[in-house]
């Protein structure tokens, strides 16, 4: 019934127009949180200098490297909206796991760069100037990214962006963070020096965590890794397909923030190539409807063996074993 009031396409032009729109809306989210957390970095920067306090830093350092991750990512939509080539004939939608290649190298080097400072100021401890305007810092570097960690992943999460997800938790850690740089202000308040580099070392810690996160995440996008949950609704979908007699090799793969599949079903073997084709057309069909963001599949029907008959494959058995 729902087809019949609102017909809908399948043709390559929509899903372009599809990708097009997704991407445009990972940009979008980029370059508004590249403005809201570089001007709540700016806003912390300024209390770093006249507070001298180490906490502080690393928060302002974390938050800086945050934003500055959305200027790999936005090129890398950007890239991902051009059409295939004779050379890249899946597109550039690969440029989105590069991207988040730099996002972790980016988080581990800030995580670096807070844990150095944080360990110098340990071993020279010197008291904070200002503190209610740490505090306050801290909570205007909490708010601004709370507010981006849910875009983020908001959006990451819709388009199927697992570089965008990933940002946003980055963020998010952040945002914690900027609240314990308010107990380092609550101990040097109270006449504690080492309050602010301890804190300063958690916050390391708290980098540290998200560092490993986002580089597992990263590295399964990298490896082709897919949800199993999607296996089983693909494989669910081809068996209530009409004609199909079976479901052998499945296989999904992300490129960039979308999935395309590959897979071969079973038909009856004294079936005509129209009718397999129709079949196979409808198995497609099926896969585009049950896979959320599935943008293409390649479907290969075989036929359904007959008593003796030898396997189809057997010539490219040699080929498969090397």
């Amino acid at each position: 019934m729902a087809h019949l009031l609102a017909p809908h396409s399948h043709e390559t032009a929509d899903k372009v127009d599809s990708a097009l729109e997704s991407s445009a809306r990972g940009v979008r989210a980029l370059w508004v949180s590249l403005v809201v957390l570089g001007v709540t970095a700016l806003a912390q920067a300024v209390v770093v200098v006249v507070s001298g306090s180490v906490a502080l830093l690393g928060d302002t350092v974390h938050n800086t490297a945050d934003a500055l991750t959305a200027v790999p990512l936005g090129i890398a939509f950007v890239l991902g909206r051009r059409a295939a080539t004779r050379r890249f004939t899946y597109g550039y939608g690969r440029a989105e796991d590069l991207a988040g290649l730099v996002i972790v190298l980016t988080i581990a080097a800030s995580a670096a760069f807070a844990g150095w400072t944080a360990v110098d100021r340990l071993m020279d401890p010197r008291p904070v100037q200002h503190v209610p305007a740490v505090a306050v810092a801290a909570l205007v570097g909490f708010a601004g990214n709370e507010w981006v960690a849910r875009y983020r992943i908001r959006v990451g999460r819709s388009i199927g962006s697992a570089a965008l997800v990933a940002d946003g938790l980055h963020a998010r850690t952040d945002g914690f963070t900027s609240l314990a740089v308010l107990l380092g202000a609550a101990g040097s308040a109270l006449g504690w020096h080492l309050a602010d580099p301890v804190v300063g070392l958690a916050i390391t810690a708290a980098i540290a965590l998200v560092l490993r996160d986002a580089a597992r995440e990263v590295f399964r996008r990298v490896m082709d890794a897919v949800d199993p949950a999607l296996v089983d609704r693909a494989e669910r979908a081809l068996t209530e397909v009409s004609g199909v007699r079976g479901v052998g090799e499945l296989r999904l793969r992300w490129i960039g923030h979308r999935l395309r599949a590959e897979v071969a079903v079973v038909v009856d073997g004294g079936a005509t190539v129209r009718e397999a084709h129709r079949i196979a057309v409808d198995a497609e069909h099926a896969l585009l409807h049950a896979v959320p963001r599935l943008t293409a599949a390649l479907v290969h029907a075989d036929p359904e063996p007959a008593p003796g008959e030898s396997d189809p494959h057997l010539p490219l058995a040699h080929h498969i074993a090397a």
